[in-house]
C-alpha cells in the first residue's frame, strides 16, 4: 500500500529482491507517469484475480494494470519530490484564483504533482456535482500540464486534514484508518446510545467511525438483556423495564407501586405482556362487577 502526500493511497507491487519495508519511499510507475510515495503497509506477494472474458481465456484485470514499484527513492528523487511540493503550492494558488473567477461552488483541498511532472491532481469537495470543464481548460493553459480534478467526500477531507476527536485523541481516519467501513444508525441503537446528531456524529458530520469498533461486543451483551418496555417481575414486585446498562448488565424497573428499582439482570424475570393484558382485563371486569354489586345493594336499601 502506497501513500501519497495528498492523502491518497493505492496498491502497488514490487519485486522481492527490492527488500521493501514499511516507511520506505519509492518511485512507482502509474499509467503514463511516475509517482512518488511512501509504503504504509506490506501485504506480501500479490496474486491478481483471474477473470473469464467470455472467450475461454483469462482476461480483465491482470498484474500489468497494477502500479509497479520501480525502485526505492534515491537522494535525487527526494530532491525532485521536494521541488514538486513547492510547485504544487503555487499551482494550488493558481487554481484557487481560477475557481474564484469562475465562481464555482467548490472547495479546493490540495494539489499533487507526479514525480516526472506529467500530471497534477487537485482534490476538492462540493455539495453536489460541479461542471469544471472550463476550469480544466484554464488550468491546462496556466500550468501547461495534464490536469486531473478529483472530488472526494467529507470523510476523506477530514482524513486528510486531521484533527482532534471528542475523545481527546487524534482522529482515527487520519491516524490509522485506511479504508472506511459502512456505518449506520442501527449500530448506535444496538449500543443504547443517544441518537442526538451531535452525540453520534464525528468532526466530519457523519456517523463516528468508532461506532463500528465495539458493535459486535454489544450485540453479544444484548442477547441476554431484556428490552426497554418489557414487563418483568423482581424482588421489589412487578413492573416495567425503563432503562438498562449493557456493560454493567443492570436494569432499571418502574414498579407498579410507583417506585424505581435498580437491580442486576439475574434478579429480573421477564414475563410476556399477554399475561398482564389478560390479568388487567380480568381485574377490570371484576371491578365493574363490584361496582354493579354496590349499586344493586343501594337499590335494595
Amino acid at each position: 500500500m502506497i501513500n501519497v502526500d495528498n492523502g491518497a493511497s493505492y496498491l502497488a507491487r514490487g519485486q522481492d529482491n527490492m527488500n521493501l519495508k514499511v516507511n520506505d519511499w519509492c518511485v512507482v510507475r502509474r499509467d503514463f507517469f511516475q509517482d512518488y510515495g511512501q509504503i504504509v503497509q506490506c501485504k506480501g506477494e500479490f496474486h491478481p484475480p483471474a477473470r473469464n472474458n467470455g472467450k475461454g481465456g483469462k482476461g480483465g484485470k491482470n498484474s500489468k494494470e497494477i502500479p509497479k514499484i520501480i525502485r526505492k527513492a534515491t537522494v535525487h528523487d527526494k530532491s525532485v519530490a521536494h521541488e514538486n511540493e513547492m510547485r504544487a503550492k503555487s499551482a494550488f494558488r493558481t487554481a484557487q484564483k481560477h475557481v474564484d473567477n469562475l465562481k464555482l461552488e467548490m472547495k479546493l483541498l490540495n494539489a499533487h504533482y507526479s514525480l516526472d511532472g506529467k500530471l497534477i491532481v487537485i482534490q476538492f469537495t462540493a455539495d453536489g456535482r460541479v461542471d469544471f470543464r472550463q476550469l480544466v481548460k484554464e488550468l491546462s493553459r496556466s500550468l501547461n500540464t495534464r490536469i486531473e480534478l478529483r472530488q472526494i467526500g467529507v470523510r476523506d477531507e477530514t482524513a486528510i486534514l486531521g484533527g482532534i476527536g471528542i475523545c481527546g485523541q487524534e482522529l482515527c481516519c487520519h491516524r490509522f484508518l485506511k479504508e472506511f467501513q459502512s456505518i449506520n444508525v442501527r449500530m448506535a441503537k444496538d449500543q443504547d446510545l443517544s441518537l442526538t446528531p451531535s452525540t453520534i456524529s464525528g468532526v466530519c458530520g457523519r456517523l463516528k467511525c468508532c461506532l463500528k469498533y465495539e458493535h459486535a461486543g454489544y450485540l453479544d451483551l444484548e442477547k441476554t438483556m431484556p428490552r426497554r418496555g418489557d414487563m418483568c417481575e423482581c424482588d421489589g414486585g412487578r413492573g416495567r423495564i425503563c432503562d438498562r446498562n449493557l456493560l454493567t448488565q443492570e436494569v432499571t424497573v418502574n414498579l407498579e407501586s410507583g417506585n424505581t428499582l435498580h437491580c442486576p439482570r439475574s434478579e429480573v424475570q421477564v414475563v410476556y405482556p399477554e399475561k398482564y393484558k389478560l390479568k388487567q382485563k380480568r381485574d377490570t371486569v371484576e371491578n365493574e362487577l363490584d361496582e354493579n354489586d354496590e349499586e344493586l345493594k343501594k337499590l335494595e336499601d
